[in-house]
């Protein structure tokens, strides 16, 4: 058997490989990464793979706060808050009865709240009657009222027939016989011309001036007093036991009436 000659031996070559990077590429080399580095060993601000110093934000100054519109606005809020209040309280008060308003008129005795059958009542009497105030406040009275379209008397009145005033609404200021003529006029100028009121001397009156509707009196020794005024605005008309009920076409006689049945006696009306 024949053996083959062996040829020249080969001889492994060494082949010198680089580590790679993982993606077969060689590290970038320390050199390289020193010379990316400045003098302190850190990488510029920007450059690749450092982290850069932050950028200092400026400090913003703000400037000074307008004052003079803020203040104005102020101003306008309050004035807006006080107008509301207001209307607020003026619908309140506005809405109260007129019993609650003459309540509050120090002085004023009310003798609807007392129940007194002899106030109270309402028939209609022929004839002098016997009340139990003075001036009288309520009770039976006369078929016929007293004028009281803002009437002025300058004598003394029935009493039967200003009752039955009352009882219509009407407010009747009466004085002391004997009041000096100026401050009869003051009273006058409360009465004349309007309507749901009349005015009469009163004789033995206690007070100088006495103001009575149905069930409500007031009296003072000041005819300049305002809480006259206060009691006529309050109850005028509004105090009616009959509302709706005229006061024009009713009695303008004067002086005191005769006895029921007596010739030529006062009182005939409707």
């Amino acid at each position: 058997m024949s053996m083959s000659t062996p040829g020249p031996e080969r001889v492994p070559q060494s082949v010198k490989v680089d580590k790679t990077s993982g993606q077969g590429k060689p590290p970038v080399s320390a050199a390289k990464k020193a010379a990316g580095r400045g003098p302190s060993g850190k990488t510029p601000a920007g450059k690749g793979g450092g982290k850069g110093r932050k950028p200092v934000t400026p400090v913003k100054v703000a400037g000074s706060r307008p004052w003079g519109p803020i203040a104005v606005a102020g101003v306008v809020v309050l004035i807006a808050v006080g107008i509301i209040g207001y209307g607020v309280f003026a619908a309140v008060k506005g809405s109260r009865g007129w019993e609650d308003k003459v309540a509050d008129i120090a002085g004023v005795t009310n003798y609807r709240e007392q129940k007194n059958a002899a106030i109270d009542a309402r028939d209609h009497k022929e004839g002098p009657q016997q009340y139990v105030t003075s001036p009288p406040v309520g009770g039976a009275h006369n078929s016929a009222w007293q004028n009281c379209m803002g009437d002025v008397y300058d004598q003394p009145i029935a009493n039967e027939h200003a009752v039955h005033s009352l009882e219509h609404g009407a407010v009747w200021v009466t004085y002391k016989q004997g009041l000096p003529a100026d401050q009869v006029e003051v009273l006058k100028q409360k009465v004349q011309g309007k309507e749901y009121t009349l005015m009469s001397p009163y004789p033995g009156l206690d007070k100088n001036v006495s103001v009575q509707v149905w069930g409500y009196q007031f009296k003072t020794d000041d005819v300049n007093d305002s809480k006259i005024d206060q009691f006529i605005q309050d109850t005028r008309l509004v105090s009616s036991m009959e509302p709706g009920a005229a006061c024009s076409s009713g009695n303008t006689s004067t002086g005191p009436l005769a006895p029921a049945g007596a010739p030529g006696a006062a009182g005939s009306g409707s």
